[in-house]
């Protein structure tokens, strides 16, 4: 099946499949959240990007390997409604940006800094802090040695924009810098964006658009 990243609440799960690693995006709770699921094929080690909402669908999800970690890509309450039943559940390590960690009310086993490394088996994934919608807001980058790179944006960028900046023209400023600066001008167009709500898109497909982004401010 060729994957779409195109997912509902209430439906079925939508598979990425890579050499490396399988990425399973589901939607839950009331806000149509994506939870993304990292499966590591070499040694079947998971992890969880945002235990949004839903625990027992995302645990059905999980299955019976569990997961190693649950990363919660910002502090927002809809990205986090499920993760204290998934951490009771699985014994899963807790990874958010430094600067959010106070606003999630389950303890951050580690604290994520721009650059830093999280892995998942054999896999690795670098953290990209990006301000503006929140103040620790953080992005994950898999680069595929086998093809293009795939990132995980949170609520940092979407098809059509980056995220809510609450018509605070600083945060504005702050979040396109950080997004063009650390995502657009290092990645390539072939980049495959996975955002916290709604379907996924590429680089390629937003970069051509940056310049209206600046100009309405939003």
């Amino acid at each position: 099946m060729t994957y779409s990243g195109q997912v509902t609440v209430g439906g079925p799960a939508d598979v990425h499949e890579l050499k490396d690693l399988m990425i399973t995006k589901i939607a839950v709770g009331p806000m149509d959240n994506n939870a993304y699921l990292l499966r590591c094929r070499a040694t079947d080690a998971q992890l969880l990007i945002d235990a949004a909402n839903d625990a027992g669908t995302l645990l059905g999800t999980i299955g019976d390997d569990g997961i190693a970690s649950v990363v919660t890509t910002h502090q927002h309450g809809d990205h986090w409604q499920g993760l204290a039943e998934i951490v009771a559940a699985t014994g899963a390590r807790t990874y958010a940006g430094r600067d959010d960690a106070e606003g999630i009310p389950v303890p951050t086993d580690v604290l994520v800094d721009d650059g830093d490394t999280i892995t998942v088996g054999r896999v690795t994934l670098t953290a990209r802090h990006l301000v503006g919608h929140t103040p620790g807001s953080i992005a994950l980058v898999y680069d595929d040695p086998h093809g293009h790179p795939h990132v995980f944006t949170g609520d940092c960028l979407f098809p059509g924009g980056v995220g809510n900046t609450r018509k605070n023209p600083e945060a504005f400023a702050s979040l396109l810098h950080d997004v063009e600066t650390k995502i657009f001008d290092v990645l390539p167009d072939e980049t495959w964006v996975y955002p916290g709500h709604g379907n996924d898109t590429t680089l390629g497909a937003e970069r051509p658009h940056l310049p209206e982004w600046h100009a309405r401010g939003w």
